[in-house]
């Protein structure tokens, strides 16, 4: 996945849906913020995205999801909205 751009909108968002780490840190892990933007962010998150991530990139999420991110709603919700349909089960963490 491409590297996402440290712009301060950007860390207003990583510090507000990843509020346990670094927003730097969280930036420079595209997969795993995203994963949470998909399932925490809100509409102005996805508008402030555009031309910067993607369906390709939602995509790439869906195939290798962080386990504990997603709640059932938003996977479905993402998984649709992808054209992942039927939708594989929900990434679940293993303890």
């Amino acid at each position: 996945m491409k590297t996402l751009p440290v712009t301060p909108e950007m860390l207003q968002v990583a510090r507000r849906v990843v509020w346990f780490r670094e927003p730097e840190d969280e930036l420079a892990d595209p997969v795993h913020f995203l994963a949470h933007v998909m399932t925490y962010g809100t509409v102005d998150d996805l508008q402030m995205l555009q031309g910067i991530a993607g369906k390709n990139e939602f995509s790439e999420v869906l195939e290798n999801p962080p386990p504990g991110v997603f709640d059932a709603r938003s996977w479905a919700y993402w998984n649709l909205k992808c054209g992942r349909q039927p939708a594989p089960p929900l990434p679940i963490r293993i303890l």
